[in-house]
């Protein structure tokens, strides 16, 4: 059974998904979504979307950097909503272990994505991780 961060990251990756493919504000969506009676709000869910809107742009910078030659336009829209989970997870939140954020975008891109997707997110995760310590 999926633990509760699991399923929040989930429920994260959903919304990020549906705000870029419908072209919605994040609050807009959270706030849209949290009236689902059947489909509760997971509170980290929102603690992710809500993080990552607010680093948008720091995280969109260093994906672009560390993601050797593949534009953000480029990268499937699930594999750069599971590495906008991942990033966030890694730079701006020590609840998680860098390995854990790493290891949970990789298993949802293998249950979401392609069969390439796996090995690219690992990939750039670790890179991200590799150079975390001049990021922060």
């Amino acid at each position: 059974m999926a633990s509760a961060r699991t399923r929040a990251r989930r429920r994260a990756l959903e919304l990020l998904f549906e705000a870029g493919q419908r072209r919605l504000a994040m609050d807009e969506l959270v706030t849209l979504r949290s009236n689902d009676p059947d489909y509760p709000m997971k509170e980290y869910a929102v603690e992710i979307v809500t993080g990552i809107s607010e680093k948008q742009a720091e995280i969109d910078e260093i994906l672009s950097t560390y993601s050797e030659g593949w534009t953000l336009d480029r990268m499937p829209a699930v594999d750069r909503s599971l590495l906008e989970i991942g990033t966030w997870e890694m730079l701006f939140n020590d609840e998680v272990p860098d390995k854990v954020a790493i290891d949970e975008a990789v298993s949802l891109a293998r249950q979401f994505s392609t069969d390439d997707s796996p090995g690219f997110v690992s990939g750039l995760l670790s890179r991200i991780l590799d150079v975390k310590p001049t990021l922060i």
